[in-house]
C-alpha cells in the first residue's frame, strides 16, 4: 500500500494566507515527505478561479520535481483542452527529463464552463479535444518525425525532442466519472484515478465499468491510486477545527457550485443531488474524507481498500485555508501513526 500527497495552491479568501505562502509550502514538504515515506506528490488544477487554484501545474511541478529525488510526480488533473497539444506535449517531456522519469500525466476534458469560455474553447468539444490531443502527443513522443491531421489539431511534418525518459512515454490517468469517459480511459489502456468528489458507492461502479471495459481489449491495470481529502490530528476535534472549515469552502465553492448550475453533479453521502452550494456541508458529504483522530483516519482509509481495492492513496492535505504548519503536522502524524499500519 502506498501514499502519496496532493496540492491545489488554493487560498480561501478569508484566510488571509498570501498567494506565495502554499508554493513555498509544498517546497518545505517534500523533502520531508519523501524522507517519511511517501511515494508521490500530485498537482491539482483549474484555471480562472478567485481563490488561486493552481492553473500551471506543470510550472509547480518542475519545482517539486526539483526538491524530491525518488517521489513520482503529477498531475491529477491536467485539464487537457486549454492547452495547444504540441506545446503541451514538449512540455511534458521536458518536465520527464527533469524529473529523470518520475512524472505521470494525469488529464482530463474539465467541466466548468468559465474556463472553457476563458480559453476560447467550446465546451461541447472538450471530450473530442481531449482524446485527439492525447492521441497527437503520444505519436509525438513515440515517432522522431510525425504530421497529424485531426477535427481540432493539424501538425505539418515535424519532430519533437527530446523524448520522455520514461518509454514510450509518462503514464497517462484518467480522471473522469461519465460512464463514456471510463470506458475510453480502459481502451487507452490509461489508469482510472479516483476523484475525491464522489462517495466510495459511486467510485465502485466507476471501476465495474473501467474493469468491464479494461478486459475487453485485454488490459490489466497497473494500479488502482484513489484521492482523498484527508487530515489528522491528536484528537478528533482538533482535526475538524482545522480541516472542516477547508473541507467545506472547497465542496461549497466549487463542487457544489458547479452541481447547482448543472454542470457536474455531486451527490450527497445519502444519494441526494446538490441543488444548492450551500447544501455541500461537511456533514452531508462526511463519507467520502478522513479527517480525524489516527484511528478513525485509518479505519476511512482501510474502507477504500477494502471496498475499492486502492493500491495507493494520495491524500489532500493542504488544503484551502490550512496554514503550512498545520497540514504539516498532519503529514508528520499521519506517517508516524498510520502508515507503519498499512
Amino acid at each position: 500500500m502506498k501514499f502519496g500527497l496532493l496540492f491545489a495552491h488554493q487560498v480561501s479568501p478569508e484566510s488571509g494566507i498570501p498567494w506565495h505562502e502554499p508554493y513555498q509550502d509544498m517546497l518545505r514538504c517534500l523533502p520531508r515527505a519523501e524522507e517519511l515515506g511517501y511515494v508521490s506528490a500530485f498537482q491539482v488544477s483549474h484555471h480562472v478561479q478567485k481563490d488561486g487554484l493552481c492553473p500551471g501545474p506543470l510550472v509547480a511541478l518542475g519545482a517539486a520535481a526539483a526538491v524530491t529525488r525518488r517521489m513520482r510526480v503529477g498531475t491529477a488533473v491536467l485539464l487537457v483542452p486549454m492547452y495547444a497539444p504540441l506545446k503541451l506535449a514538449e512540455d511534458v517531456a521536458v518536465l520527464d527529463n527533469v524529473a529523470n522519469g518520475r512524472f505521470v500525466l494525469g488529464v482530463a476534458p474539465g467541466y466548468v464552463s468559465e474556463e472553457f469560455a476563458a480559453h476560447g474553447v467550446p465546451r461541447n468539444q472538450r471530450v473530442g479535444r481531449l482524446e485527439e490531443c492525447l492521441d497527437l502527443m503520444t505519436l509525438a513522443w513515440r515517432e522522431e518525425r510525425f504530421s497529424f491531421e485531426g477535427r481540432y489539431y493539424r501538425v505539418p511534418d515535424a519532430c519533437l525532442t527530446p523524448k520522455p525518459v520514461q518509454k514510450p512515454h509518462p503514464p497517462i490517468w484518467y480522471g473522469v466519472s461519465a460512464a463514456g469517459s471510463i470506458r475510453r480511459a480502459a481502451r487507452r489502456r490509461a489508469v482510472l484515478v479516483a476523484s475525491p468528489r464522489h462517495g466510495i458507492e459511486e467510485l465502485k461502479e466507476h471501476f465495474r465499468i473501467y474493469e468491464e471495459a479494461a478486459s475487453e481489449v485485454g488490459f490489466r491495470p497497473p494500479e488502482r491510486p484513489v484521492i482523498r481529502q484527508v487530515f489528522v490530528a491528536e484528537t478528533r476535534r482538533k482535526a475538524e477545527e482545522i480541516a472542516a472549515p477547508a473541507v467545506s469552502y472547497l465542496y461549497r465553492e466549487l463542487y457544489g457550485a458547479k452541481s447547482a448550475q448543472g454542470e457536474r453533479e455531486l451527490r450527497t453521502d445519502d444519494g441526494r443531488v446538490i441543488t444548492d452550494r450551500q447544501q455541500a456541508t461537511y456533514e452531508a458529504l462526511k463519507g467520502r474524507y478522513a479527517i480525524g483522530e489516527p484511528d478513525s483516519v485509518y479505519e476511512s482509509l482501510r474502507n477504500c481498500v477494502t471496498e475499492l481495492g486502492a493500491t495507493e492513496i494520495i491524500c489532500w492535505m493542504h488544503m484551502p485555508g490550512i496554514h503550512g504548519e498545520d497540514a504539516m503536522r498532519s503529514v508528520e502524524l499521519f506517517a508516524k501513526e498510520i502508515l507503519p499500519r498499512f
